[in-house]
């Protein structure tokens, strides 16, 4: 089978999650960190779910699965292990277009989810085609080592970057040209070492504006504060 590596938008968007065991656990807290509306079936579910319906940010349909629960849904994951409710659910996802995923079970899958490793707007995504998960859980785990906190800073300040040059820049080129600069300075280095003084004066030469100016503070990233108190950054494509 061949795999399309994509990143989809899932915010606002109602994704089904069949079963409440850890699988179903883990998918849910996957969507729900992409803003997605979130519906859990299943008579029975953990202790993390249990804590996430209680606290309002998912809906819970306590109840097995019925022909017709996928009606509304964008995304389906199925994760409730039984194989008679899997066929109900693929046959279902397949009549109505939704795309849909299957624990474990690639072959009935019409997209795969990776393991990801989240650094703030950073993500890495691992996929081994559904060959083996636990590989790629691995390389994961691996990665976590080299990719720390500092991207997720440094992420976060190039966006920064990016939207204060829109204002203040008209000319394309010198935006990319700017930008390139910041990516290929010390400024990793220093968000790494915490040395925010340094990485102030890297963003002060290249942009000739410093780190509060374009509105960036390294104290409170998008891993640590509410979005809902701050100004969401807007939504863009890759090219500079």
């Amino acid at each position: 089978m061949g795999y399309l590596p994509i990143f989809i938008d899932v915010s606002d968007r109602t994704c089904i999650v069949i079963g409440g065991g850890d699988i179903a656990e883990r998918k849910t807290r996957s969507l729900i960190e992409g803003g997605a509306n979130v519906v859990v079936i299943s008579p029975e579910v953990t202790t993390g779910l249990a804590a996430t319906i209680h606290a309002g940010h998912i809906q819970h349909l306590a109840r097995r699965y019925r022909p017709g629960d996928l009606a509304s849904a964008w995304l389906a994951f199925d994760a409730a292990g039984d194989d008679a409710t899997t066929l109900a659910i693929v046959a279902e996802a397949r009549e109505r277009g939704v795309p849909i995923n299957v624990a474990d079970e690639p072959e009935r899958c019409t997209f795969i989810a990776p393991s990801v490793l989240r650094r703030g707007g950073l993500q890495l995504a691992v996929s081994t085609g559904g060959a083996s998960p636990a590989l790629a859980r691995r390389i994961r785990e691996e990665l976590e080592g080299q990719f720390g906190r500092e991207y997720e800073l440094i992420v976060e300040l190039l966006a920064r970057a990016r939207q204060w040059l829109r204002m203040h820049e008209p000319d394309h080129a010198e935006r990319a040209r700017r930008l390139g600069m910041l990516v290929h300075s010390n400024l990793l280095e220093s968000l790494k070492a915490s040395d925010f003084a340094a990485a102030d004066a890297i963003v002060k030469r290249i942009l000739h504006a410093g780190l509060a100016e374009i509105g960036f503070d390294p104290t409170r990233t998008a891993s640590t504060i509410d979005p809902q108190s701050c100004t969401p950054l807007p939504r863009t494509s890759e090219v500079p």
